[in-house]
């Protein structure tokens, strides 16, 4: 083997694949790329290297983010919350539901080691939120709200919403036109991806794992009619998944 050779061609399509990196985030804003991971256009990896449950592994296109990284980036995110929270003795955590039951339940846990080890005097309630935008793979342009908690326990208090993904931002910014009724004390918002599309009313989470293409992206609490949720990864569905599952 012609090791030169080979090491040559590596160094060429490593250099090819930052190339790729660099022009996907210049598109990306500054307010954005400085805050997440951002997961460049045609990023994925193939199904077949993963562990994937027997009812989808035909209806997946890929594996967009693994479940390890899903795991180290809320991590960083509870750290990075909690650093911008010095002095509050009590956070109160709304997960909106569905699909931000999985985010909301590994960052709260990370909270929680962070504030032992730290050693903070935290205290975290959690209180849930639903609504609902899609049908099918259409954003309905109309936010319904499934069920809803009593938020008066909001009033005065630091509030952390987290969300499982911002598509159009219309479904983030009706929930935060509900919880401005109770006038909390300050409000934040995490979420686990953020998607690039020109559908966007420009809003902009406090907090975001990662930036992905405007692709149909499920798994990791994330949903095609209910299906999919369980899927440990977050992957893109397929045409065979989209047809399969349909309503």
């Amino acid at each position: 083997m012609n090791l030169t050779k080979c090491t040559l061609s590596s160094v060429f399509h490593i250099t090819r694949r930052l190339s790729f990196s660099r022009t996907a985030m210049a598109e990306v804003p500054d307010e954005i790329r400085n805050k997440c991971l951002v997961i460049p256009d045609g990023s994925g990896y193939d199904i077949n290297m993963f562990s994937i449950p027997v009812k989808y592994a035909n209806f997946l296109k890929k594996v967009l983010i693994p479940n390890g990284l899903i795991k180290d980036r809320t991590s960083r995110l509870a750290s990075d919350i909690l650093g911008s929270l010095p002095n509050t003795k009590s956070l109160v955590v709304l997960c909106v539901l569905k699909g931000g039951y999985k985010f909301c339940s590994e960052l709260v846990d990370a909270m929680e080691r962070y504030i032992c080890s730290c050693e903070i005097n935290m205290s975290i309630k959690v209180e849930f939120i639903r609504l609902k935008s899609y049908h099918n793979t259409e954003s309905t342009g109309e936010i319904k709200v499934i069920g809803l908690s009593d938020l008066s326990c909001l009033t005065g208090k630091d509030v952390l919403i987290v969300e499982d993904i911002i598509d159009t931002g219309k479904t983030m910014t009706k929930a935060l036109k509900l919880i401005d009724e109770y006038k909390p004390n300050s409000v934040q918002c995490a979420s686990l991806l953020l998607k690039r599309t020109p559908h966007s009313c420009g809003y902009v989470p406090e907090f975001i794992g990662f930036s992905c293409a405007d692709e149909f992206v499920v798994g990791y609490g994330l949903d095609y009619n209910e299906f999919y949720r369980d899927l440990p990864h977050i992957g893109v569905i397929n045409e065979d998944g989209i047809k399969a599952f349909a309503e």
